[in-house]
């Protein structure tokens, strides 16, 4: 899975030209049909009178989660840029020439990131900093960061070493908080009184999120520790607590004292606004937030068989063994012909 990852990192950098779909009325102009549409629409409700979130929201974008410094301080597209950007994207199914030394991972029709930019044409899925990139880790995220670094490029002492989506622990899209990528980018959501359920096509990992003013528990897990609140038709969810890693820590470096607040809120029949604002001052020299529209899907939801964790970490872990072995063998044989 580690080579998928890397995959999709990299295909996301041949779009990074990017972002979303139907122009923004210029001043003066009438709204469009789908404008009055959104203004006049009502949520529906569940029994308890909160707004109907249910059902599966596809997160899929080829918009990058940071600006692309070909981009800086430009925050929306052109309607040519996007749609040099979607047109790319489109015809973005080719072969990739593996590394050096790498067996080689999916050729593109086996991702599924999408084909279209973000409604709205931001160069960016972060909205704060206003220059829509991450902002710089402190000292000891650094430290942090390059020991991650450093374990990927040598062999794996332990199954520690390598990614918690190898490990078939939690998704590479997942998170908390949820980040388009590869492929799965799926999500369903299921309300009952009192609770809140989050589930991931990636890895079906479910989040039960209490929605009854109970406070934090002191159990550190895998997913934090979530609670969840209305704040009138938004569903505030404040996670802490995190376990050592999740699959968003190990792609942008957050550690386990991170503070995740996700909103959810509907704002058309076919629309979910997702927003995260992170904070992790071990981390980052500040928060930052990232906002992404999902989109009502009628897909259905598919277990996902993530066999790595069943036996690619053993070969993983045994091909490391076997190449000391042989370095050490090949050691003692030069150092016999001295």
């Amino acid at each position: 899975m580690r080579h998928r990852f890397l995959a999709s990192l990299s295909a996301l950098a041949v779009v990074i030209v990017v972002v979303s779909l139907t122009p923004v009325p210029a001043g003066g102009q009438a709204p469009s049909a789908s404008a009055k549409k959104a203004t006049t629409w009502t949520a529906p409700r569940t029994p308890d009178g909160h707004p109907d979130l249910q059902g599966v929201w596809d997160f899929r974008t080829i918009t990058p989660m940071e600006r692309p410094s070909a981009l800086a301080g430009k925050g929306v597209l052109t309607d040519e840029e996007v749609g040099a950007a979607e047109t790319e994207a489109a015809q973005g199914r080719i072969d990739r020439v593996p590394r050096a030394g790498d067996p080689g991972t999916y050729n593109q029709f086996w991702f599924d990131r999408g084909t279209k930019v973000i409604r709205d044409r931001r160069s960016s899925l972060i909205v704060d900093p206003p220059e829509g990139r991450i902002p710089p880790l402190t000292p000891e995220g650094q430290k942090r960061a390059s020991a991650v670094a450093a374990a990927r490029q040598r062999a794996a002492v332990g199954p520690e070493d390598r990614s918690v989506g190898e490990r078939c622990i939690l998704g590479f899209n997942a998170g908390p908080p949820m980040v388009p990528s590869a492929y799965n980018n799926n999500v369903q959501l299921f309300q009952t009184p009192g609770r809140v359920v989050i589930l991931n096509e990636m890895v079906h990992n479910a989040r039960i999120v209490p929605v009854d003013g109970r406070p934090h528990g002191a159990v550190r897990q895998w997913n934090g520790d979530s609670r969840g609140r209305w704040e009138g038709d938004t569903l505030v969810v404040d996670t802490t607590n995190f376990y050592n890693k999740t699959a968003f820590s190990e792609r942008q470096g957050s550690s386990p004292n991170m503070h995740l607040v996700e909103r959810f809120r509907r704002v058309d029949a076919d629309t979910l606004v997702y927003e995260f604002t992170v904070d992790d001052p071990t981390t980052w020299t500040r928060p930052w937030t990232a906002s992404i529209p999902m989109t009502k899907s009628q897909d259905q939801m598919y277990e996902y068989a993530c066999h790595e964790g069943n036996y690619g970490m053993l070969g993983i872990l045994e091909g490391a063994r076997a190449d000391e072995k042989a370095a050490e063998a090949a050691a003692k044989t030069k150092k016999g012909s001295r």
